[in-house]
């Protein structure tokens, strides 16, 4: 026998009613905490109020004065402690709440801010190809035949870029949905990289840039998408092209390692700022710095490179020192017959 089971009836009724007390306070503080998640789940898909925030952050300090009324009204030796564990309990997961609907606020208001500007870049590049279209196809009612083959040409070249455009687009829709098919076979990725190369001199000469390759003297076989491989390759290049000042240059180098092939495309361009760099891959992500340079693009191309390297097994990662120090990608494609 304790010292709770006196025999007294009024001191048994005392510690009766704190217990009543106690359970009663223990019921209220819960019911807030379930009423209080409650309002979580209807608030959290609203955005730039951070009302929701506050409500659980004065909801915490109610809980808080519950908790240590009941303690003052009860004895700490007459509780049993259960019941000051379940209200402990109670409070962390209130707290862990606030912070998680803190994060959720954080994140719809970047992903809406991100939807917005999205929306109003793919707007506005679709529409810069289709002004040269229209005023050439209206001057090619007047022109002599001799001017046709270059206007069209011209025509061609905008065509063109519109369709890479709507490409990317597609791509990143069919890599979201799972729908992202690739064509593979056993191919010489050396071979790949230098065709790419190719396709990208002419915009290099254009900016006067120099270009430095180091590439493997042996056939590197990847079982991978041979359209595909071009497409990474010359997006990352083009890239580099884009955001590299007239004069600059830009090196390709490509070894074997344990991993596979490590291809490191480097450039003395304007470089990647650190509050861009760790989110330079999400879709419809453009550095501010880069806008100001050269504002053409989507933010997306990026995007595809990351999700057709790692469709094909490989890994890329950007790495830059800051604005006006460059940048370099590595891409790392795993070779046929080399270990996982």
């Amino acid at each position: 026998m304790n010292e709770f089971d006196s025999k007294d009836p009024a001191a048994r009724a005392d510690t009766d009613r704190a217990y009543a007390l106690l359970a009663q306070n223990k019921e209220e503080a819960l019911a807030h905490l379930a009423s209080l998640r409650r309002e979580l789940f209807e608030t959290e898909a609203s955005v730039g109020t951070g009302l929701h925030i506050e409500l659980l952050v004065q909801a915490n300090q109610k809980l808080v004065l519950t908790a240590l009324a009941a303690q003052a009204q009860a004895p700490a030796a007459n509780a049993p402690a259960d019941v000051y564990q379940e209200l402990r309990e109670a409070n962390e997961h209130l707290v862990i709440s606030a912070l998680h609907a803190q994060t959720l606020q954080a994140q719809a208001e970047l992903a809406l801010s991100q939807q917005r500007t999205a929306m109003a870049s793919v707007a506005h590049e679709m529409r810069n190809p289709l002004t040269p279209i229209s005023l050439i196809a209206e001057r090619m009612v007047r022109a002599s035949s001799d001017k046709l083959p270059e206007m069209r040409a011209m025509i061609e070249g905008q065509v063109q870029h519109l369709a890479r455009m709507v490409e990317d687009l597609l791509d990143v829709a069919r890599a979201s949905t799972g729908k992202l098919r690739l064509t593979c076979a056993h191919i010489d990725i050396v071979h790949i990289i230098r065709e790419s190369v190719e396709a990208c001199a002419p915009l290099m000469h254009k900016k006067n840039l120099q270009m430095d390759i180091s590439l493997p003297g042996a056939p590197m076989l990847v079982n991978g998408d041979r359209i595909r491989i071009v497409q990474i390759f010359t997006n990352v290049l083009t890239n580099a092209t884009k955001y590299t000042p007239c004069g600059g240059k830009i090196a390709l180098c490509a070894e074997a390692v344990p991993e596979g092939l490590k291809i490191v495309i480097s450039d003395n361009g304007i470089g990647i700022s650190a509050q861009a760099l760790p989110m330079i891959f999400d879709a419809y992500v453009q550095d501010t710095q880069a806008i100001g340079f050269n504002g053409s693009g989507l933010g997306i191309g990026l995007t595809v490179v990351r999700q057709l390297v790692e469709g094909h097994g490989g890994s890329v990662t950007a790495h830059s020192e800051g604005e006006g120090k460059g940048c370099r990608f590595i891409i790392l494609f795993p070779l046929v017959g080399s270990a996982p």
